[in-house]
């Protein structure tokens, strides 16, 4: 049964999203031929004369300066003559680094307060519930992955209990992180779809590793929990002492009841362990109704599946152990309970065995979810670092199939998004990652790769490198374009003569024709000049959290644009150290769509 719909937070309405994404658009479109420059090209190019006026030592030392208090209230003022200090009219240079770097934060995610803060959807969603203890990830993944499937999985179910559903699809799954934790943490039926096999595989072996351990992890959770629950009952040692004097004195006998419940409730916490010598005597201490309310809150937690069985075996069918009370001896009652603590364990056992199913497809947004789940039923969708149009797919896909009742996506990868205006040519029958929403569709909205890809911009010594490295295959191979690139061979290089001699074979050009000293000349060239790139790269930097926030502001549009949606918003997730990419975008359908 769910629980009552309580009243989720306020919402940003379709107006004030639409009149957000003007502003943060309207600066951008002055700033984006900088950030549309490939630093690739930075001198051979001359691409510092072209798009800015101050000296690079200028623009390092305001860029380093702390800007003022910036609230994206501030920028609902900003017109065309506050860009034209900022901007030359003429040369369309930028002429005014401070307010430059003013304007970027006014547009950043902190300052627009268009995000929901986390706490609040949990609480809404969560109601009276209380949240579940968690076992610790990072016991078997990574500290950035913990962090990020521990928060998104406690908001991913508190939004499954929230809709009444069961079912989870995991767009771009990959190695499973997600879906594994949300199958076995939460027992959610999840299907983790991935577009490559060898993820799917690796996500199918993972699973498996994992569920021999998932035990001895829940065991030490829970272990953890007891913990915490005698630390408090030990903050009123005088209660405890009398009440464990008075459990201590009672003969066993004299209350087979509550001995009973004090036994369930530790096989229960700690199933298979051979902890129960210890769990006693720790159990001994808590008070009478720390007994009862475990053992209600464990009976609260059977499965349908198990009150069922329960419903159709007789009572007998169970096996007791022998070590224990006297089979004859007991009554009807102490028989049944006994039984469900059996079919519990082994209910859980086989749900945790088949709860979670990683399968191989290519997502688009035309896919039909029911032509590779065969059991399709109310569910939601997430996606947990989803690469490219994936992320803009899921939201479409969601929209579009009245079965899917919530959406929960992190996008990431933007240079990957395919973009309908970056070739000028309109196909109306693609399906493009942006724009999605309306405004700017009608607008003819154009980032491009570049400006795509300031979000995950290199170390500035890695870009000098390659731009030099452009300036020599120019001038020494002719080379302006290649189908060939360069890849990562910065960080497999011991000098620049390396680099050189490294990236001419991955491009396949005779390095025998280029000798060292040819090379160091180069270098020592521009060398001098490597601040020019350094603060160049810093205005792009600069741009980076724009960029981002205008493509999740595009979906979040699009998402206010449909009819059948309740609440959409954005909500930042995780710690932007640990995860850079750390806003979802989420969606609920209306009540008469359940």
């Amino acid at each position: 049964m769910s629980r009552p719909a309580l009243a989720l937070p306020p919402q940003l309405s379709p107006a004030a999203a639409e009149g957000t994404l003007r502003r943060v658009s309207r600066f951008l479109a002055r700033a984006l031929p900088l950030c549309r420059a490939h630093t690739v090209e930075f001198y051979t190019r001359g691409l510092w004369d072209r798009f800015v006026a101050p000296r690079p030592a200028a623009v390092l030392e305001a860029l380093r300066r702390p800007l003022t208090e910036a609230s994206g209230a501030a920028a609902e003022g900003w017109d065309d003559d506050t860009f034209s200090k900022v901007f030359c009219e003429n040369s369309e240079k930028l002429i005014n680094v401070h307010s430059f770097a003013l304007a970027a934060k006014y547009c950043s995610l902190s300052s627009l307060g268009v995000c929901t803060p986390l706490e609040d959807i949990l609480e809404a969603l969560r109601g009276d519930n209380q949240g579940t203890t968690g076992i610790k990830t990072d016991e078997f993944m990574n500290n950035k992955k913990s962090h990020e499937v521990q928060v998104m999985s406690e908001l991913v179910v508190n939004i499954a209990n929230y809709c009444d559903i069961k079912q989870v699809i995991d767009i771009g799954s990959g190695k499973g992180y997600l879906s594994s934790f949300l199958s076995m943490q939460y027992k959610l039926k999840v299907y983790g779809i991935d577009s490559s096999n060898i993820n799917t595989n690796g996500a199918h072996e993972r699973n498996r590793k994992l569920k021999k351990h998932w035990r001895a992890y829940q065991s030490r959770g829970k272990a953890n929990l007891k913990s915490q629950r005698l630390e408090k009952a030990n903050d009123r040692p005088e209660e405890s002492e009398i009440k464990c004097k008075a459990i201590n004195e009672k003969p066993l006998n004299n209350d087979s009841s509550l001995q009973s419940q004090d036994q369930m409730a530790i096989q229960d916490l700690v199933p298979s362990c051979g902890f129960k010598g210890i769990a006693t005597c720790e159990m001994s201490k808590q008070t009478e109704a720390d007994l009862v309310a475990w053992t209600q809150s464990d009976e609260n937690k059977l499965s349908e599946e198990t009150l069922a069985i329960l419903n159709v075996l007789p009572a007998d069918v169970v096996e007791v152990s022998s070590s224990q009370c006297n089979c004859g001896e007991l009554c009807e009652e102490e028989k049944a309970r006994r039984k469900m603590v059996s079919l519990k364990a082994n209910v859980s056992k086989s749900s945790e065995s088949n709860l979670y199913f990683p399968l191989t497809s290519c997502i688009t947004a035309k896919t039909e979810l029911s032509d590779i789940i065969t059991d399709l039923e109310d569910c939601m969708m997430v996606g947990l670092h989803t690469c490219g149009d994936l992320a803009a797919n899921t939201l479409r896909i969601f929209t579009a199939k009245p079965e899917i009742k919530a959406v929960c996506s992190v996008g990431c990868c933007y240079h990957l998004l395919s973009e309908q205006f970056e070739n000028q040519e309109e196909c109306p029958s693609e399906v493009w990652g942006f724009p999605m929403c309306q405004y700017l569709k009608d607008k003819g909205w154009c980032c491009g790769r570049n400006a795509r890809m300031s979000a995950c911009l290199l170390p500035t010594e890695s870009l000098f490198y390659r731009a030099v490295f452009q300036v020599i295959i120019e001038e020494i191979y002719g080379v302006t374009k290649s189908d060939r690139h360069v890849g990562k061979t910065f960080s497999k290089s011991s000098s620049f003569i390396d680099y050189v001699r490294k990236s001419l074979k991955k491009l396949e050009l005779d390095d025998s024709k280029l000798p060292d000293s040819c090379i160091m000349d180069y270098y020592e060239k521009y060398k001098h000049r490597m601040n020019e790139l350094e603060a160049f790269n810093m205005l792009k930097v600069v741009l980076a959290p724009c960029i981002e926030i205008l493509i999740l502001l595009d979906r979040l549009c699009y998402l206010k644009e449909q009819e059948n949606i309740a609440w959409s918003g954005l909500v930042k997730l995780f710690d932007p150290v640990k995860s850079p990419r750390c806003c979802a975008v989420i969606a609920l359908k209306k009540q008469s769509c359940f």
